[in-house]
C-alpha cells in the first residue's frame, strides 16, 4: 500500500505540496486503528503447528447384519467422493461399516480422549497419528452421560501431547480453533467464536455444552476446541445440522467437565454416580425459590426406602439448594453411592429433614 501511495503523490505533479499533508493524515488515521492482533490474529499457522500432532483422526467398525450393509453408509461419509469407494467396501465386506471421528492425546503412553459415540459399539478401531501412523486402539473407560471414552494406543516414537485449558475463563466472543476428522479427510481445522455458554440441548442431565460458531461437521466428533494459547478448552460431541453438513452451531463439553470425567476414567474405567429413585418435574412459576417436586418414587429405589414419598417438594441437598431438576440430579449423581445424604423436603406445609443412603445410578438413568 506504501509504495502505490506514493506513486500517487509523487506522480500529481503540481498538486504535491497539497497532497502529501493528505497522505499524512489517511496514514494518521489508519496508525489509530486496532492492530489486528487485537481483533483476531493475521494468521493461525504458528497455533495450528503447535496443536495439530495432538489431534488424530479415529476410524471405527461395527458389526452389520448383512441385509442392512448395503443400506447402510455412515452419516460422515454420506454425499462426499468416498461414498462411492465405501459403498464397494461394504459390497465386499458387508459384515462391517465403518464411521469416522476424532481425539486428542493426553499423555505420552498413549492415551487419547474421544466421544463415547465415535466408539461405544465398535468391533474395531484404527488410530491415525497427524504424520499418518495408523495404530490400533482399544477402549480403557467410557462414560455415556457425558459421552466422552478414553482409548489406549502403543505409540511406536514419541507422541505430541496437548494440555487442558480453563472453560470457566472462555468468554462469549472468544476465538477458537476447532480440530477433528470430518468426512474422514484427516488433519481439518477451522475457526470461529464461542458463541454461548450453558447450553442445554435435552441429550442428558449433565448438559452444560459451549456453543461454538465455527464450521464442525460429522466426524469431527471427540475432536478438540482450543483457545489461542493451543489448550483444549471444550470437546466436539454434537452440530445443528438439518442438512447433514456444518450450518456453523456447534456444542462442545467444556474442558473443566470433561477433565474430572476423563480423570476418573483413567482410574476406573467408568463412572460411579449417585441415584435416589425419584421422577422430578420442575415447579411452575418457582421465581428464585428453591424447590423440585417429586412426582414418582421407584419402588425399593434409595429414596422410597428412606421415606421420600410422590408430592414431596425437595428444597436442598445437604444444605445446598436446588432450583430445578437439573440441578437435583447433579447434586445427587456427585455424591459417591453407599453414602449418607441429608435432604431438607418441604411436605405438609413444613421442612422435613430426610437422611437417605445414595444408590448406584443404573446406566443410562434420568432421575
Amino acid at each position: 500500500m506504501a509504495g502505490r501511495m506514493r506513486g500517487f503523490v509523487e506522480g500529481a505533479g503540481g498538486g504535491r505540496g497539497f497532497l502529501l499533508p493528505v497522505f499524512l493524515a489517511i496514514f494518521l488515521a489508519f496508525a489509530a486503528l486496532p492492530a489486528c492482533a487485537d481483533d483476531g490474529p493475521p494468521s493461525f499457522a504458528p497455533l495450528v503447528r503447535k496443536v495439530l500432532p495432538g489431534v488424530v483422526s479415529i476410524a471405527v467398525t461395527e458389526p452389520l447384519n448383512t441385509n442392512e450393509a448395503l443400506d447402510t453408509l455412515p452419516p460422515a461419509l454420506r454425499g462426499t467422493p468416498f461414498e462411492k469407494q465405501f459403498r464397494e467396501q461394504l459390497r465386499r465386506r458387508p459384515e462391517k461399516a465403518t464411521d469416522a471421528g476424532a481425539g486428542f492425546i493426553i499423555d505420552a503412553s498413549g492415551i487419547i480422549v474421544t466421544n463415547n459415540h465415535v466408539v461405544g459399539v465398535a468391533k474395531d478401531i484404527e488410530v491415525t497419528l497427524a504424520d499418518g501412523t495408523s495404530l490400533p486402539a482399544r477402549v480403557i473407560g467410557a462414560d455415556e452421560l457425558t459421552d466422552l471414552a478414553l482409548l489406549k494406543i502403543a505409540p511406536p516414537h514419541t507422541l505430541t501431547v496437548v494440555g487442558w485449558g480453563n472453560s470457566r475463563s472462555v468468554e462469549v466472543g472468544d476465538w477458537v480453533l476447532a480440530a477433528g476428522n470430518p468426512f474422514g479427510l484427516a488433519n481439518s481445522i477451522t475457526a470461529g467464536i464461542v458463541s454461548a455458554r450453558g447450553r442445554d440441548i435435552e441429550t442428558g442431565p449433565f448438559d452444560d455444552f459451549l456453543q461454538i460458531d465455527a464450521p464442525v461437521n460429522p466426524g469431527n466428533s471427540g475432536g478438540p476446541i482450543f483457545n489461542m494459547k493451543g489448550e483444549v478448552v471444550g470437546i466436539n460431541t454434537a452440530i445443528v445440522s438439518p442438512s447433514g453438513g456444518s450450518v456453523g452451531i456447534a456444542f462442545a463439553i467444556p474442558s473443566d467437565e470433561a477433565r474430572s470425567i476423563v480423570a476418573q476414567l483413567l482410574a476406573h474405567g467408568h463412572i460411579d454416580r449417585g441415584w435416589l429413585g425419584v421422577a422430578l418435574e420442575d415447579l411452575p412459576d418457582n421465581g428464585n425459590d428453591p424447590g423440585v417436586a417429586v412426582t414418582q418414587v421407584v419402588h425399593e429405589g434409595p429414596a422410597a426406602q428412606s421415606g421420600v414419598r410422590s408430592g414431596d417438594i425437595i428444597l436442598s441437598v445437604n444444605g445446598q439448594p436446588v432450583y430445578n431438576t437439573q440441578g437435583l440430579i447433579r447434586a445427587v449423581a456427585a455424591i459417591p453411592p453407599g453414602r449418607n445424604a441429608r435432604l431438607t423436603v418441604f411436605r405438609g406445609g413444613k421442612a422435613v429433614q430426610i437422611s437417605v443412603t445414595i444408590g448406584h445410578r443404573p446406566p443410562m438413568r434420568a432421575d
